[in-house]
Parts: structure tokens; C-alpha cells; sequence
């Protein structure tokens, strides 16, 4: 094992591409009567895709992404964008 830090970043157009997926997937959970922030959650914490709904595709979708380059996204925005 090394004591370096491994420099990892998503590229600007993988953002927007996330950002698509991540609302549609949103929408089809809040569609079919989820708690969408609950699921997206459990999602991301286990890898299950039995989380995210078929509905619409969502589920397919989010396994698409990957799951690393959505956290890193997804803690960018909260601790930067207002």
C-alpha cells in the first residue's frame, strides 16, 4: 500500500449526463409514491438496484452510472454550488 492520494475527476459533460439521469430518476420514484431521496440513498450505500424502481426505465439508468463518479459529483455540489 502507498501513502499517495489518487487524484479522481469526472468530466464536465459526465456531469450533465449525471445530473439528466439523477432527475429522471427522481421523478419516476416521486411518480410512483417513493420517498425518491430515500431510495437514491439506499441505492448508492448497497449497490442494490432493487431501489430505483423500473418505472420509466429509472432503474436501468442509474446502473448506468457509476457509482463512485455520482458521490464525488454529488459531494461536489453540496460542499460548492449554492
Amino acid at each position: 500500500m502507498t501513502d499517495r492520494t489518487i487524484k479522481f475527476t469526472v468530466p464536465s459533460d459526465d456531469r450533465d449526463n449525471m445530473r439528466l439521469i439523477l432527475r429522471n430518476v427522481f421523478d419516476s420514484l416521486n411518480e410512483k409514491g417513493y420517498n425518491p431521496i430515500n431510495q437514491i440513498v439506499g441505492y448508492l450505500l448497497t449497490e442494490d438496484p432493487t431501489y430505483i424502481t423500473n418505472y420509466n426505465n429509472a432503474r436501468s439508468m442509474i446502473c448506468k452510472l457509476d457509482r463512485d463518479e455520482l458521490l464525488q459529483e454529488l459531494v461536489r455540489c453540496y460542499l460548492f454550488e449554492k
